[in-house]
Order: structure tokens, then C-alpha cells, then sequence
């Protein structure tokens, strides 16, 4: 079914309390999970600019290991992902989505922080941008990213789910050492 330079892009809809997200992988391996209860239009929108032309399959079967371990990451289960991503970005997201990967489950990171780790200390606001456009929430762990500050910043599945995500690690964390 993979055409040259289209790969399918086989999707799911992930179900969890009351959270909905529309997921989806090639097969290398997990490129999206979208935000919280956000209609099917954003993964049709985002795969209409990062994979133009590859056609957009549902496949149950395909995404129930991302399934299996997304949910365990929700219900505190797991802390880090074994299933295959892969990141579709420029070079320079790809180093800050590395980057993100690098924060350990339940601590936390600024945006400078990010910037140093990448050796671009100068590229704070570009940074941002490209945590902003990281396609795989929860998996590449953009919601540990914070202001400098401490306070919490834009998130993609918003500062609701953002603040759920940094205390269920934080619960989980605890509990372990």
C-alpha cells in the first residue's frame, strides 16, 4: 500500500476517560497523536502538510501497541515509550525533539534549558516554535517544558492536560523512590 515518497499514514482513535485523541503511524512508526478530544480534521490537516498526497487508513490493529502504551503512560503504569517513533521535521525540531526525550519522567526543563542542550543558547523563541510543533504529544514529552520561571506555558493539549500530565508523573515519580 506504501507509494513512492507516500506512506500511509494508518490511524486510530485513542480512548482514554474522558480524553479522545486521533493517532497515527507509518509503517516505521508513530508520527501523531493529536490533541485532547479535537475532531479528526486536525491529524486530515496535519497530514495534508507533513505527508501530502499519502493516504490516511483506519487501522485498529495497526496502532494497538501505541494504544496499549499510551494508555499505560496515562494510567501511570509506564514511563518511558519502547514503540517506534518516527519524527518528521525539519533538522532543527528534530534536535528539540530529541532534546525533550532526554528530560527524565516527572522533572521538568525550560525552554533555555532546551536551547543550551542543543548548543543553540540564542534560539529560546525557536525553540519554542518547535516544541509547539512537536506532532506527538505525551510520546516526545513537550509538556515538560516550563518557563523559567516555573510557570507553565502553552501546550498543544492545552494547560489543563499539561498540568494533568506533570502531576501524574510527579505521583509516579514519587511513589518510586
Amino acid at each position: 500500500m506504501e507509494t513512492k515518497n507516500k506512506p500511509t499514514l494508518y490511524w486510530s482513535l485513542l480512548k482514554f476517560k474522558d480524553w479522545h485523541f486521533y493517532i497515527a503511524a507509518t509503517s516505521k512508526g508513530l508520527v501523531f497523536v493529536g490533541s485532547p478530544n479535537k475532531p479528526f480534521e486536525e491529524l486530515f490537516e496535519w497530514a495534508k502538510k507533513r505527508f501530502p498526497g499519502s493516504p490516511l487508513v483506519e487501522d485498529d490493529a495497526k496502532l494497538e501497541p501505541y494504544v496499549i502504551e499510551i494508555t499505560q503512560y496515562l494510567e501511570g503504569k509506564r514511563k518511558t515509550f519502547t514503540v517506534p517513533f518516527e519524527y518528521v521535521g525539519t533538522p532543527f525540531q528534530l534536535a528539540v525533539w530529541n532534546a525533550l526525550c532526554e528530560i527524565p519522567y516527572g522533572r521538568t526543563s525550560s525552554y533555555s534549558d532546551i536551547a543550551n542542550n542543543i548548543n543553540k543558547p540564542a534560539a529560546v523563541r525557536a525553540v519554542g516554535a518547535a516544541i509547539g510543533a512537536n506532532p506527538i504529544l505525551m510520546t516526545v514529552p513537550c509538556h515538560r517544558v516550563i518557563g523559567k520561571n516555573g510557570s507553565l506555558t502553552g501546550y498543544r493539549g492545552g494547560l489543563e492536560m499539561k498540568t494533568q500530565l506533570l502531576d501524574l508523573e510527579k505521583r509516579g515519580s514519587s511513589s518510586n523512590e
